[in-house]
């Protein structure tokens, strides 16, 4: 059984420069991209429940550097999703003690 690693794996970085031309992302844009980092989260928990479980059976060297890459890639997704509920919670806190 081989384990896949779909998104964890992807080549595509994400693009962090946003020309001035396009227009500010929306809630509704924000909740999209937040709904697709969720199913990230899920599926790298679901690949660490997998191994720690002994799934997928003995791995080759390729295998084992394909886990430990989307396993580097989980743990990544993990922290920049903690500092963007971090940043968007200090936010809300400073928005609503202005306001008071």
């Amino acid at each position: 059984m081989t384990i896949e690693f779909p998104m964890l794996l992807s080549q595509e970085a994400p693009s962090v420069h946003r020309p001035s031309h396009e227009p500010k992302p929306s809630s509704e844009t924000f909740h999209r991209v937040l709904l697709a980092v969720g199913a990230q989260v899920d599926r790298g928990e679901g690949l660490m429940r997998g191994v720690v479980a002994g799934r997928g059976g003995p791995m080759n060297a390729a295998e084992l550097i394909a886990l430990q890459a989307g396993i580097y890639r989980y743990t990544e997704l993990v922290d920049l999703t903690s500092k963007v509920v971090d940043r968007a919670a200090n936010a809300v806190r400073t928005t609503l003690q202005s306001g008071g």
